[in-house]
């Protein structure tokens, strides 16, 4: 977490600090960014200056950014309260429709344990004191030993987005991730205490991906369920199921069954007791839904998967994420996650040349 007092010495001391309905928190300097054809939907986007936490309920989220803003070498993180001020003019920011925009370049400072960049939002069930991995900011199953010691057991995630942009430049672009972005997902723990006991490996058993190749008008929404298996295990990989067009597996254009880009679409994830429930909606198109078991190894078609965990996720903890985590890996070596997209790491250069993800949430709510 970056120090609330770091925060406000730099912003007083390099940036113009701006009084808008709320205030406003900044971590770089406002300036006016070009304008790429798939993301222009409005000339007043920073002109306007909108919290985003004036927009939607920020209380129980910490987003981290691309960025390293005091120089310490570690990816910003911010939480609450800070975040509900928070306004950053390239990578976090509300516009004018009332939409809260995300924005990931494929090159950028990434967390510890990843080699893709984010602007993305992660739950925090007690803000109020408890650490980030602490029981009370995560959720666990009903099946979990200890389920009463957790925040929640269970939880529900709702949202209303439209992907803006995808990354348009990769050097391996058979590579699944290439072209995309997670919009949405159920992250499980990383602790190694859980270890000896088949679980804490920190797999993601929902992931909900917008991809669209370049010379395509439409892309495809999918997601995919990670078996929860150790990291080098050989059949730990994540298994896509199609929601509208293709799954990952596919190049070819899905056409009018898929999304355009600035097409709205929802979706809901419940967790109740051991299920997770999905529930994919947008104009035009029809209603999808899923559900799967999440303490076994029944995939969301109902049939044993003799590759997976037999206990699934249930001796794991949970948080929800949403925002724009961009596939699209600059990293160019052997392995399918690497898809060596282009990137300069120059923020102006890279929205130039069509080297990030941005989307757009009109709606984010927990409950």
């Amino acid at each position: 977490m970056l120090k609330t007092q770091h925060y406000f010495s730099s912003v007083t001391s390099s940036l113009k600090f701006t009084t808008i309905a709320a205030s406003c928190m900044l971590l770089s300097a406002c300036q006016s960014e070009p304008q790429h054809p798939d993301t222009a939907r409005d000339d007043a986007v920073h002109s306007a200056q909108v919290v985003p936490g004036s927009l939607i309920d920020l209380s129980h989220w910490k987003i981290t950014l691309p960025m390293d803003s005091n120089g310490d070498g570690k990816i910003d993180e911010v939480g609450p309260p800070q975040i509900l001020r928070l306004y950053e003019p390239r990578f976090f920011y509300g516009n004018h429709e009332g939409e809260v925009v995300f924005t990931a370049p494929n090159k950028a400072i990434t967390t510890a344990n990843s080699t893709n960049t984010r602007s993305e939002l992660r739950q925090m069930i007690n803000p109020q004191g408890a650490k980030t991995k602490a029981p009370g900011n995560n959720f666990a199953l009903a099946a979990h030993p200890q389920a009463a010691n957790f925040g929640a057991v269970g939880g529900r995630l709702s949202a209303t987005l439209a992907v803006n942009h995808v990354a348009v430049n990769a050097a391996h672009p058979d590579k699944p991730p290439a072209y995309s972005v997670v919009v949405g997902q159920i992250h499980a723990g990383k602790d190694e205490s859980l270890l000896s006991q088949g679980f804490g490996y920190g797999n993601e058993p929902l992931k909900i991906y917008y991809k669209k190749f370049p010379n395509h008008a439409y892309g495809s929404v999918f997601w995919t369920y990670e078996r929860n298996l150790a990291k080098d295990d050989p059949n730990r990989t994540d298994i896509a199921y199609p929601v509208w067009g293709n799954t990952w597996e596919s190049a070819e254009n899905p056409g009018q069954k898929g999304i355009k880009l600035n097409e709205s679409f929802s979706y809901t994830v419940n967790v109740v007791g051991n299920i997770m429930q999905l529930v994919f909606e947008a104009p035009n198109k029809p209603r999808v839904e899923y559900a799967i078991d999440l303490s076994s190894n029944t995939d969301a078609y109902g049939k044993v998967d003799s590759l997976d965990n037999p206990a699934g996720y249930s001796g794991d903890w949970f948080y929800f994420k949403a925002g724009a985590y961009n596939q699209c890996s600059s990293k160019d070596q052997q392995g399918m996650w690497y898809a060596g997209c282009a990137g300069s790491g120059v923020w102006e250069e890279d929205f130039r040349e069509g080297n990030y993800a941005q989307v757009s949430f009109s709606s984010i709510v927990l409950k």
